[in-house]
């Protein structure tokens, strides 16, 4: 059984997961456990978290394995997956300390201290608003680029697109960015 399942590619365990084969999720799983833990572990710097992802992720695959449909490589695919789990779970993480963070006991809104620091707070909560109005293939890309660093030639094998794709998609997202985070005076606040 182990034989049969090491020859089969990562479409045809796919396609087996899909139609209800979960046996083969263990195949995905020792296949690119190290792969998902390392994006994990990169982007949240912290080893039990990066753990806990990666076992959420794979858990996440059996619900999303059915969008799968080979056009690209699953690697490529399933990096796009664990990235944007990654990301779900820090804005779940940032909710929840922006709850805790500005409300005391009573249910009443904490009073600022520092205007300088209400000012960065509320700054950032616009930047995650915008960022979250962003398309999921803009975001992504102006994440990897501007936030992250990489090259559009990796965006571009990441994302199983074309370099220029990559380019125009970091424009769209700028542009947007600009947009949104834009002063009522009319001014936009300089994003990139």
């Amino acid at each position: 059984m182990t034989y049969v399942a090491a020859t089969q590619s990562d479409y045809e365990l796919t396609q087996a997961i899909a139609k209800g084969g979960i046996a083969s999720i263990g195949d995905l799983y020792e296949r690119h456990r190290a792969q998902v833990y390392a994006v994990c572990l990169q982007m949240t710097k912290n080893t039990s978290e990066a753990e806990d992802l990666t076992q959420e992720i794979f858990v996440h695959l059996l619900r999303k394995i059915g969008s799968f449909r080979g056009d690209s490589q699953f690697s490529t695919w399933l990096y796009r997956v664990t990235t944007n789990h990654v990301l779900m779970h820090f804005r779940r993480s940032s909710r929840r300390r922006e709850r805790l963070s500005g409300v005391n006991e009573e249910g009443a809104m904490r009073p600022r201290s520092n205007g300088s620091s209400g000012l960065q707070v509320l700054d950032r909560i616009a930047i995650d608003d915008a960022l979250a109005k962003l398309p999921s293939g803009s975001r992504s890309v102006f994440l990897k680029f501007d936030m992250e660093g990489y090259k559009h030639e990796e965006i571009a094998g990441m994302f199983g697109c074309s370099v220029g794709n990559s380019k125009s998609q970091l424009h769209k997202a700028r542009r947007k960015l600009r947009k949104l985070l834009g002063t009522n005076s009319g001014k936009p606040r300089r994003v990139c």
